[in-house]
């Protein structure tokens, strides 16, 4: 299923990168791009604008800035950029990519202004980027090889990748990274476990590397690795814990294309997976608090699906991530956690959804989750003519499905359990 513009995604992250340690300062003095907004650039904006990388310019240099100052000011304003989806208060991730008020009016004074370069002089050094591995080299790379080609102007393309591991026994993984082939036109990764070998049918009965997976991998998968989107850094396992990579498996590698160029592309994305050097007491799990029985009328503005799962009394577990996951018609998605003693813990709330802006969240701190919690979500939908997403003209009816115009409601809640004790590598 579609989880990060995943997408940070999704769900939602920033690559390694040393980061610039002089904080811009956001008095009233008058703001300089030299002295000033390129800091600013440097700690939120450039992971992703630079070249090479997914964003559509560059904001590496103060012609590329100037050149976009007013799109700049707009975006920013409006909390578009960067693109982080969780409302403060509602849940505290690692990793939030939001300016602070003073930020955002420092880019306001240095646009009203007309956008200054100031001096050279006061330049800080160019943000350094990791190149290839960030934690090293991998124990296994996982490579869908051949290359795959996108069409130009193919900006909603999802296809999957099977790739087979060959382990004749489980194996567990501590970190996995993700390596995009071409960052113009990759827009997210998702990874899901096959088990059966439903993957391979799915993959012999498509023309070309992989086979077409809007929405979901096709088959019913024994959970995934994790996955990517633009900024994203491998999150590395707490000790003892881990992700399980079953004897047998094929890994799935659903990527999202997001091509907006007029030549065809290619792209190869690498997966590396670290294995765990320590003994893994706990396995992460992933329960889906989902509804599959609802029904958007056509017309409505602001139709609520909801979904409910208790936890039996016996389990005890700690969330550590969560990844909500709706489709166009998504406007709006709250998840809570009631504890059995009725206290309410919010998990995440999302009040503009993005399909495009999905992504998975980790938690500053794991989330307890005594046996007996009640998990509630509640998710908003625009199916009016006034929706600029909506993908049917005039309105239809809409069901949870796997194509494009169907919906979904469904948030992931990746978890361990307290009282395991699994003592394996």
């Amino acid at each position: 299923m579609r989880a990060a513009r995943l997408a940070a995604p999704t769900v939602l992250l920033a690559l390694a990168g040393s980061l610039i340690a002089t904080a811009p300062s956001t008095g009233t003095e008058p703001a300089t791009f030299s002295n000033q907004i390129v800091r600013v650039f440097q700690s939120h904006c450039q992971t992703c604008h630079r070249p090479g990388e997914i964003a559509p310019f560059s904001l590496t240099t103060y012609a590329d800035a100037y050149a976009q100052r007013r799109k700049i000011r707009h975006v920013t304003q409006a909390r578009k950029m960067p693109p982080w989806k969780p409302v403060p208060g509602f849940g505290d991730f690692l990793e939030p990519r939001r300016l602070t008020q003073a930020e955002i009016a420092l880019i306001e004074r240095w646009v009203v202004a007309g956008a200054p370069e100031g001096d050279p002089r006061d330049l800080p050094p160019p943000r350094e980027f990791p190149g290839a591995w960030t934690l090293g080299i991998p124990d296994l790379v996982l490579d869908p090889a051949p290359d795959f080609a996108v069409a130009a102007r193919d900006s909603d393309l999802y296809r999957c990748f099977t790739i087979p591991t060959r382990f004749a026994e489980d194996r567990w993984v501590s970190a996995v990274e993700f390596i995009p082939g071409n960052r113009r036109i990759v827009h997210h990764v998702l990874t899901y476990l096959d088990t059966s070998g439903a993957s391979v049918a799915l993959d012999d009965a498509d023309p070309g590397p992989g086979y077409s997976c809007f929405g979901g991998p096709g088959f019913a998968a024994r959970g995934g690795l994790g996955g990517w989107a633009p900024g994203a850094r491998p999150h590395v396992m707490p000790d003892g814990v881990g992700m399980l990579l079953p004897a047998g498996a094929r890994v799935v590698v659903q990527v999202h294309y997001h091509h907006r160029g007029n030549t065809t592309e290619t792209d190869r994305t690498q997966l590396g997976l670290h294995f765990a050097r320590q003994p893994i007491d706990k396995r992460v799990r992933v329960i889906p608090i989902l509804n599959q029985g609802f029904l958007i009328p056509p017309g409505a503005a602001r139709h609520e699906v909801k979904a409910s799962y208790t936890l039996p009394p016996a389990w005890n577990l700690h969330a550590i991530a969560i990844s909500p996951h709706m489709h166009l018609l998504g406007r709006e998605m709250r998840v809570t956690a009631t504890y059995p003693d009725g206290r309410t813990r919010p998990l995440i709330y999302i009040d503009d959804w993005d399909f495009h802006w999905q992504g998975s969240y980790t938690f500053t701190q794991p989330v307890p989750l005594p046996g007996g919690t009640r998990i509630d979500v509640a998710a908003i939908y625009d199916n009016s003519p006034a929706n600029k997403r909506n993908p049917s003209t005039p309105p239809r009816a809409v069901r949870w499905g796997e194509g494009t115009t169907d919906e979904m409601c469904i948030a992931f809640l990746r978890v361990t359990v307290d009282a395991e004790r699994l003592s394996a590598r």
